[in-house]
């Protein structure tokens, strides 16, 4: 579903389902729920974060904290969450569900999909591993970017050695399940949100090509910035799974 960017003041005025998301970048969390909404074929108002936009201010007091992204419905309280944003596309559109209707799977997707963008997940780890390398002059996010991140983390920021070990670790995990798995995607044969969060996630490590996605050209060299332990964890089969994903489930190109 081809969607355009309006102003922060007509997505203020606007009824039904808006979200505000950063302009420029593919994030994992933004991208997950715009390919939800597109699977879900559910009609959304998208306006972008810009840093430097004096209409933030508007953007500040109607959601009450600048995040991305950030989902409202109608006149209900904003969600950030992967989770929240995700249980509010299954209330608008049942079907498909991208939840499993067995309560064992579910569970096991839902740890999945924290594991992938929840607080401690593989996006967060990759972000405060690519910011420590940043402060550290050894690639990742510029100095300013790695600032910015190192001052929203605190302490969390400069465990660069934790962040790098949950990183590895679940890269490999991931990489473990699809080989295992009896279909295509996390889950089997059936397609579920893991596999919108994980191919979504992915592009923090391998972005899409710029015809695909016209990114900030300073964030794709932070995207693409891999050590060699990073390297060597990114499994093609997150790849295979990724571009699986985007041929037969998510929209290209990216519009950000």
């Amino acid at each position: 579903m081809p969607f355009e960017y309006v102003s922060v003041q007509e997505a203020i005025a606007k009824p039904g389902l808006r979200m505000v998301v950063v302009g420029g970048i593919p994030s994992p969390w933004s991208e997950a729920a715009k390919g939800i909404f597109a699977i879900k074929k559910i009609d959304w108002t998208a306006t972008r974060l810009v840093y430097d936009d004096p209409s933030l201010r508007d953007l500040r007091g109607w959601i009450g904290k600048i995040t991305a992204p950030a989902v409202v419905h109608n006149d209900d309280s904003p969600r950030t969450g992967w989770a929240e944003i995700l249980l509010l596309a299954e209330q608008l559109a049942p079907e498909p569900s991208l939840i499993p209707s067995d309560s064992s799977e579910r569970a096991l997707m839902m740890g999945l999909c924290h594991e992938l963008l929840g607080e401690g997940g593989l996006c967060w780890s990759r972000r405060l591993h690519a910011a420590h390398a940043g402060l550290s002059g050894e690639g990742g996010f510029s100095p300013k970017v790695s600032g910015y991140l190192a001052k929203k983390y605190g302490g969390q920021a400069q465990d660069a050695d934790g962040a790098q070990t949950r990183v590895l670790e679940l890269l490999s995990m991931f990489a473990a399940r699809l080989d295992a798995s009896s279909g295509e995607y996390l889950l089997g044969d059936t397609m579920t949100a893991a596999d919108v969060h994980l191919a979504a996630s992915v592009g923090l490590f391998a972005p899409l090509p710029a015809e695909q996605c016209a990114m900030l050209p300073p964030f794709r060299d932070a995207y693409q910035w891999l050590n060699d332990a990073t390297k060597a964890a990114l499994n093609p089969v997150l790849l295979r799974h990724r571009d699986r994903m985007y041929e037969r489930h998510l929209e290209l190109p990216l519009s950000l």
